[in-house]
């Protein structure tokens, strides 16, 4: 018999329902529909949905922003109803929007911030903060001279004040250039694996997301639809394009039954797509070759996350 303990979960969430007041006589919108799911400890944690799928719901409920209509969430194992002081003080939250006064400068948005949760001034790290984020030499500039990817480095820094163990990204990187956007993942990385901090990650980058995330949930019509490691996630993808040089110029893709899809993707190139369970790429030269062309070159694609996501999110919502 195993006796090894097991680790509680960093966020553990059931059945959490949040309908919204009506409106007139339009009813209230249902943005949480039972969803439940549990956030490990030490992870990066990925939590994917469109526009309107109840993802900023959600992340507003365990901010104390919004009130949920019933079920229950715990953070690092205090319940949100009952223990609301450490439910709050054991998580940090990066919002998607950069809000914050821009007379202050990033040390004083620290100070300010670490005195908002109580912290005594002989533990405060503010300093430790912007050195993390690459900010040190910017700590006595007004925030408002900072370039927008200051901004939101400074942004994480104020989430890490009160040293919560749980820290959640809300599309850290949206609008921000190819270098930022690297620069982030690898503040989010160092967090993760240095400082031990668990992370949960919103983000409509989905190679962001494969790359990383250990485990990903997608959340549609205010329904949990798949909760799975990232690689398992990205296994569920049964399709598979294949790309071929022909020896000449195509008048019309060549189709057969087996192909999922067959179009011209460029001067005497076609891309087919097939389904991995049901054939090879070797299958589909032949095919191709049956139909009277030679193949010049070949190569292959994966699925990835993308497909797995369009696949999911356009079908209609149900449990995972």
């Amino acid at each position: 018999m195993d006796s090894t303990p097991t680790v509680p979960p960093a966020i553990r969430i059931r059945d959490l329902v949040k309908q919204y007041a009506a409106s007139g006589k339009a009813p209230g919108k249902l943005a949480l529909q039972g969803v439940s799911f549990d956030v490990p400890q030490g992870q990066i944690f990925g939590l994917l949905g469109p526009n309107g799928a109840g993802k900023s719901t959600l992340i507003n409920t365990l901010a104390g922003l919004v009130m949920k209509t019933s079920g229950s969430v715990e953070i690092w194992g205090h319940d949100i109803d009952r223990d609301r002081r450490n439910a709050k003080a054991s998580i940090g939250i990066v919002p998607q929007e950069i809000v914050f006064d821009p007379f202050f400068t990033p040390i004083e948005v620290l100070e300010n911030q670490a005195g908002l949760y109580g912290v005594p001034k002989a533990l405060r790290r503010s300093m430790d903060l912007l050195r993390a984020v690459h900010l040190e030499d910017k700590a006595k500039a007004y925030a408002r001279t900072l370039s927008g990817g200051m901004k939101r480095r400074l942004l994480i820094a104020k989430a890490l004040v009160h040293n919560p163990p749980i820290i959640v990204l809300d599309e850290p990187t949206a609008g921000v250039d190819v270098e930022l956007r690297r620069q982030l993942w690898e503040l989010v990385s160092h967090l993760n694996k240095e400082e031990g901090v668990t992370v949960v990650l919103t983000t409509h980058y989905l190679e962001e997301a494969e790359e990383l995330c250990e485990r990903i949930a997608i959340i549609n019509h205010g329904q949990l639809i798949a909760n799975k490691p990232t690689r398992e996630l990205v296994d569920m993808a049964r399709e598979k394009i294949v790309v071929l040089t022909l020896d000449r110029d195509v008048p019309a893709a060549p189709q057969h039954p087996a192909f999922r899809k067959s179009v011209i993707s460029g001067e005497r190139q076609v891309e087919v797509t097939y389904d991995k369970d049901q054939m090879n790429a070797g299958e589909v030269l032949a095919l191709v070759q049956g139909q009277g062309y030679a193949i010049v070159d070949v190569s292959t694609r994966e699925a990835d996350l993308e497909d797995v996501f369009v696949t999911l999110t356009s079908e209609p919502a149900q449990a995972a």
